[in-house]
């Protein structure tokens, strides 16, 4: 069994900027030689996430609009605390979670015809981001 990790960086916009990083990892795999295990996909940071989705313009835009309405932007402990405004950021990205696993046979990834994992930038603000491609097999 091998472990090799790898990373991914990313400038975004914030607000919610959402990136389909399929194609990237699928071609990390590809350059580790794997045939079969599992690689964990995690961002470094806490306004950031990590899940899975069917990548098409009406359901980045439902994902948007449905945070701005369970967690909107406004006056968290956290931004009383630090003077931030994104208090709002860091509790959407603990909903859906920093980190993913996906199985992965025959150096392809096992995901569903219409699943594609996606990032998600919570912050207030234009961010350079890396996000964490750790696989292990062989």
């Amino acid at each position: 069994m091998k472990v090799k990790t790898e990373y991914l960086k990313l400038s975004t916009e914030g607000h919610a900027d959402i990136f389909d990083i399929t194609e990237r990892i699928e071609k990390a795999l590809k350059n580790g030689k794997f045939s079969n295990g599992i690689v964990n996909v995690s961002v470094i940071g806490s306004t950031g996430a990590i899940t899975t989705c069917e990548f098409e313009p009406g359901l980045v835009q439902d994902i948007k609009e449905i945070f701005d309405r369970l967690i909107p932007a406004g006056n968290y402990h956290h931004d009383q605390a630090w003077g931030d405004g994104n208090g709002h950021s860091h509790l959407r990205s603990s909903l859906v979670g920093p980190s993913l696993t996906i199985p992965f046979a025959n150096n392809k990834l096992i995901l569903g015809t219409w699943q594609q994992v996606i990032f998600i930038d919570f912050d207030n603000r234009p961010r350079q981001r890396e996000i964490v491609l750790q696989f292990l097999g062989e």
